[in-house]
């Protein structure tokens, strides 16, 4: 089960207004969606997510739970391309805006598309529900592209120190087969770091696989891309509020929010992120590394 990350602060931090046009960008298992009705009946709320199946059970989710069906519209998509869904729901301007960076637990845990490499599934790493032979993939860049290319990737997406390392391991291995699941990739990178880091905190292959991921769905153009038609889409004192969950996301993010506020055009909540309390972290260690900025505009 996907636990909503800084749900409260999230959700108090927007302050919810009767009549508020609410968009949920990263709708995933509705936890901070259902969230906002719980605390303000009278909003409407547009939900966007790139995974079919989190469209599909967000939509039985609000069924059970009695949400009349006329306060919100769910698409599968891109939240780059709010503005699109939001003229098809048939609101112009944006009250609150949120959005969630981090997978989601089934995403992690059961999509079978290899998001973890706790799993031996397909080396997919895709947000698309049915991948076919034309989607990018994971696999294509283990199998195919160059050391070089694969090396810059993994450090540039995760300050991976033995980038060089697990690129060339990468490509020596793919000589002899192909590169097609996430148990083989693992054993890869593994075997081709030193014995002390195979020992630390985290699985040696947890940078590199975050890495192709962010590569394959291209998040971090999606993001920049997402936060600039948000802030061009949300009213005057209306609020933005972005869940990060590594650094690159949340250098975006800050970058962005800094920006805009010296360009006068609103200001953040809070000089610092708000993170997770303890208490949060000890229930949901997958909290642990989570930002939220806040940005209400002028």
């Amino acid at each position: 089960m996907h636990e909503a990350v800084l749900l409260q602060e999230t959700i108090n931090g927007l302050d919810l207004k009767p009549g508020d046009v609410v968009v949920d960008g990263t709708l995933g298992r509705a936890g901070h969606a259902s969230e906002a009705f719980r605390k303000e009946k009278e909003i409407f709320l547009i939900g966007i997510d790139r995974d079919e199946n989190a469209v599909e059970e967000s939509k039985e989710k609000f069924e059970m739970a009695g949400i009349d069906s006329t306060r919100f519209k769910f698409f599968q998509g891109n939240f780059r391309d709010m503005g699109e869904f939001m003229r098809e729901a048939g609101r112009d301007r944006a009250d609150k805006i949120m959005l969630d960076l981090g997978l989601s637990s089934p995403h992690l845990d059961s999509s079978g598309r290899g998001f973890s490499f706790k799993k031996d599934e397909p080396l997919l790493m895709t947000m698309e529900k049915n991948p076919g032979k034309d989607s990018f993939t994971a696999r294509d860049i283990v199998n195919t592209w160059t050391e070089g290319d694969i090396a810059n990737v993994i450090y540039a997406y995760s300050d991976e120190r033995y980038s060089r390392r697990i690129a060339r391991a990468i490509v020596e291995r793919r000589q002899e087969e192909p590169i097609e699941t996430t148990a083989n990739l693992a054993d890869i990178i593994s075997e081709s770091v030193p014995p002390v880091y195979r020992r630390g905190k985290i699985h040696p292959a947890t940078r590199t696989f975050q890495a192709l991921r962010i590569a394959v769905n291209d998040e971090l153009g999606n993001l920049k891309s997402g936060l600039e038609i948000g802030l061009k889409k949300l009213k005057a004192g209306g609020r933005m509020a972005v869940i990060s969950f590594h650094s690159l996301e949340d250098r975006i993010v800050k970058n962005f929010m800094r920006e805009a506020q010296r360009n006068g055009l609103g200001e953040t909540t809070t000089k610092k992120p708000i993170t997770p309390s303890e208490a949060e972290i000890s229930q949901n260690p997958r909290s642990r590394s989570a930002k939220l900025r806040i940005f209400i505009k002028r």
